[in-house]
C-alpha cells in the first residue's frame, strides 16, 4: 500500500511515501522562514518522482497533525484533505510528537520528552516511554522554569526539539541529555500510520482539524472607528 506523508508543523517541511513500512522516498529541508507554503508541493512532487509512482497511486494520506506552527499546520491540513478528497483515499493523523520521539526509542533512554519552542519559556511538550514510545502524560503547553520535570530527577531522560536549547539553560536534571537539532518528519510518522491503517482509525475529512493546542493569536486590525 503506498502512502503519502505529510509533516508541516515545524520549520521543517516534510513530505515522504512509503510502501506499506518500506520507506520509498523522502524530501525535506528545515528553514528558519517556514517555507511549506511554497515548498510543499513541490516537495510532493519530488517525492513521487523518487518512489517512481504517480499521485493516483497513493492510496492514504498521513498528517502530522501538530502541535506546532499554526500556519504551517494549516497549510498541510488543507494539502493533505484535498489529496484525500481528489483521490477519494483515507486521511490518517498522527500527533507530531510522535515523530519526533521515534529515532530515539530503545537508545538506553527511561523517558524521551519531546519540546517544541513557543513563546518566551513556553514550550509544548509531553512524555513518552524510552523504549515502548508509549506516552506518558498528554501533551501540553507548558512554561518552563528550574522546577519543570523535577519529577523525573533520577530518570534518564533524553530532551529533544528546539525547545531543548531554553530548557538545557534552566532544567536542574543531572541525568538528561538535549538534542536541539530534532523536527519533526515524515519519516518517522510510518509506524504510527501504519498502526492506524491496521486498525481503520481514519479521521472525518470534512470535519478535520489539527491540532493547534492553543488558539491563534494573530495581529489585531483597527476597526475604521479606532483610527
Amino acid at each position: 500500500m503506498k502512502i503519502l506523508y505529510l509533516e508541516t508543523s515545524s520549520r521543517n517541511c516534510s513530505v515522504a511515501i512509503s510502501d506499506n513500512e518500506k520507506l520509498l522516498c523522502l524530501t525535506e529541508e528545515v528553514s528558519e522562514n517556514y517555507k511549506q507554503s511554497e515548498s510543499l508541493h513541490t516537495f510532493v512532487e519530488w517525492a513521487l518522482e523518487g518512489a517512481e509512482i504517480s499521485l493516483k497511486d497513493i492510496e492514504a494520506v498521513s498528517l502530522g497533525r501538530g502541535p506546532g506552527s499554526y500556519t504551517g499546520l494549516r497549510i498541510g491540513a488543507s494539502s493533505a484533505k484535498g489529496f484525500c478528497y481528489g483521490l477519494k483515499i483515507p486521511l490518517i493523523a498522527v500527533n507530531s510528537m510522535e515523530s519526533m520521539i521515534e529515532p530515539f526509542l530503545d537508545k538506553n533512554y527511561d523517558l524521551i520528552i519531546p519540546l517544541v519552542d513557543a513563546r518566551r519559556m513556553e514550550v509544548y511538550t509531553a512524555v513518552y516511554d524510552g523504549k515502548t514510545g508509549k506516552e506518558l502524560s498528554e501533551t501540553e503547553a507548558k512554561i518552563l522554569d528550574e522546577n519543570s520535570f523535577i519529577e523525573f530527577k533520577d530518570k534518564k531522560i533524553l530532551f529533544a526539539g528546539d525547545g531543548a536549547r531554553k530548557a538545557k539553560e534552566i532544567l536542574q536534571l543531572p541525568n538528561a541529555d538535549f538534542n536541539e537539532d530534532v523536527y519533526p518528519s515524515a519519516q518517522y510518522l510510518i509506524r504510527k500510520t501504519m498502526e492506524k491503517l491496521e486498525k481503520k482509525e481514519f479521521e472525518d475529512v470534512a470535519y478535520f482539524e489539527p491540532f493547534y493546542l492553543k488558539d491563534f493569536h494573530g495581529v489585531k486590525k483597527k476597526n475604521k472607528s479606532e483610527e
